[in-house]
């Protein structure tokens, strides 16, 4: 299973030599190694199945089991999902180029949620941006 470090440092990389379609791939795939690594930090083996045809949401699903506050980010995954539908969907398109921009933004969203999830357990309880997860207790 490849790190979390390394998620982050290949989402950073932009892969122009990939097709349109592989670059969508390759996000899709690193949004599933990214709850790959939560579900195993829960003490979980990841699931192979898929939930409406991807397996993203059948992994989140397992990942939220047990800990309501990962609900979170359970829209970014979906998100994910539908920028990886109309990237793929139509390769060709004028919009394909920031769709894909797109797809970058919420599967580095995705891995910053999850890398600091599993550093602070309580992030996300109500929302990563509560005001009450951005005070420091003095």
């Amino acid at each position: 299973m490849k790190s979390l470090a390394q998620i982050g440092t290949d989402l950073n990389v932009v892969r122009a030599s990939l097709s349109t379609a592989g670059q969508a791939e390759f996000l899709l795939k690193s949004g599933e190694q990214v709850l790959e690594n939560w579900n195993a930090a829960k003490g979980n083996d990841p699931t192979s199945d898929r939930k409406e045809g991807f397996r993203l949401l059948a992994l989140h699903r397992q990942g939220a089991k047990g800990d309501a506050s990962f609900n979170a980010c359970r829209e970014t995954c979906r998100e994910l999902v539908y920028h990886y539908n109309l990237v793929t969907m139509e390769p060709d398109h004028p919009e394909a180029n920031k769709r894909l921009e797109m797809m970058q933004m919420v599967a580095m969203h995705l891995y910053l949620f999850v890398n600091g999830k599993i550093q602070v357990d309580g992030l996300g309880e109500f929302c990563c941006s509560s005001k009450g997860m951005r005070q420091t207790t003095g």
